[in-house]
């Protein structure tokens, strides 16, 4: 009877692993691919669907037995296609960025099996992208240097004052150009087949000076002045600048420029409350031309302050522009929290601010340092 039984359970067990290894086999066995519909990424906005897309934009194609994708052409541009992000149900890829010598409009995904999957996809060419410049203050003849994306030619740069400029080079994400004559201050724009985009800042951007020497103002240092450059010293680009040309020892108190409201005048009041309520939408931007290397002391600014702070903000070496002027940007809110770690209490003042560049810090420095249009601007036009 036992053996009986046992017969009975051993028979049972093997048909039931039977029944369990078919079921696996038929999960495991994909199906044809399909794709049901195409989304955005973002959590929130799973339900919007799309049928088009910009250059570099993360998408979820969703569908059934897409487990094999192995790579997808957009295009007959490939993606970059990350096993991580490919499951039966959905495959998640960016958006390639390159143009398209020949326009499918649709992206094919290819399986490791050979199969492939053709869908109607529009992929939108994107527009310049201005975000930056070598030097925002570069003169009528000069060659200025952009920085952005998007840059496919044929391209122009139109100044404001609504003045094209000579393309000198193009690349993926620079454009050399010459400024013409005449320009003004303003944004400046590129226009490409796909669009025309304008700079995030402003070319010759005269807002909200607080140290300019034009004319001097404060308690230091007259003598620092440049208003008619010799052969040795760096072009104007906006009227007198600051050069500061001699050894500094290690811990030397050298204050190049600045003073408190009283002493500044007007040009103190020009930081607005905004940038001291908000700090994180305003930079601190200047112009500087280091003949020599910076690369040792320490540089201390003070901008938006009530009184002087010995400490903060510290701009540290190494930094070389190797002779040519150019833009330097500073995140307002770096600023802010450095003066207020190091005790200074922020607050609006109708009566101005406390400026000051500061040459104080370890080490000696050969210095040869040029400055202009210090100012608190907006990070967006």
């Amino acid at each position: 009877m036992k053996n009986k039984f046992r017969y009975i359970y051993l028979t049972l067990m093997t048909l039931a692993l039977v029944m369990l290894y078919n079921a696996c086999s038929d999960d495991d066995t994909p199906g044809t691919p399909s794709i049901d519909y195409v989304r955005i990424t973002d959590p929130d906005s799973a339900d919007s669907l799309i049928v088009s897309a910009g250059q570099g934009q993360l998408i979820a194609i969703m569908g059934e037995n897409l487990g094999g994708a192995i790579s997808i052409e957009f295009n007959n541009i490939e993606a970059s296609l990350s096993i991580p992000y490919v499951t039966n149900s959905s495959i998640l890829v960016r958006v390639p960025t390159d143009i398209p010598e020949e326009v499918t409009n649709q992206f094919v995904i290819f399986f490791n099996d050979g199969y492939t999957l053709t869908h109607d996809f529009t992929v939108a060419i994107n527009k310049p992208s201005v975000t930056s410049m070598d030097c925002e203050y570069v003169n009528d003849g000069g060659v200025a240097v952009i920085h952005g994306n998007y840059f496919y030619e044929p391209i122009s740069v139109i100044f404001p004052g609504d003045l094209e400029g000579e393309i000198v080079s193009v690349e993926d994400e620079t454009i050399e150009v010459i400024v013409p004559e005449g320009a003004t201050e303003g944004q400046i724009s590129v226009k490409s087949t796909y669009g025309t985009g304008s700079s995030t800042f402003m070319f010759r951007d005269n807002r909200n000076i607080v140290i300019s020497s034009d004319p001097f103002t404060g308690w230091w240092n007259a003598d620092y002045v440049v208003s008619n450059p010799g052969e040795d010293d760096p072009e104007l680009i906006n009227g007198n600048y600051i050069r500061v040309n001699k050894t500094i020892g290690s811990w030397s108190w050298v204050e190049v420029a600045g003073g408190p409201a009283s002493a500044m005048g007007d040009i103190s009041k020009n930081i607005p409350d905004e940038a001291i309520l908000q700090p994180g939408l305003y930079s601190l931007k200047f112009e500087v031309n280091t003949l020599l290397p910076y690369d040792n002391n320490m540089i201390k600014f003070n901008f938006g302050l009530t009184s002087e702070n010995n400490d903060a903000y510290q701009w540290a070496p190494p930094y070389d522009t190797e002779g040519e002027w150019k833009t330097v940007t500073i995140p307002f809110d770096e600023m802010i929290t450095s003066y207020e770690d190091a005790g200074s209490v922020i607050e609006v003042s109708e009566e101005g601010y406390w400026c000051r560049v500061l040459i104080h810090g370890s080490g000696e420095l050969d210095c040869d340092i040029a400055f202009d249009n210090f100012r608190i601007v907006p990070n967006k036009y």
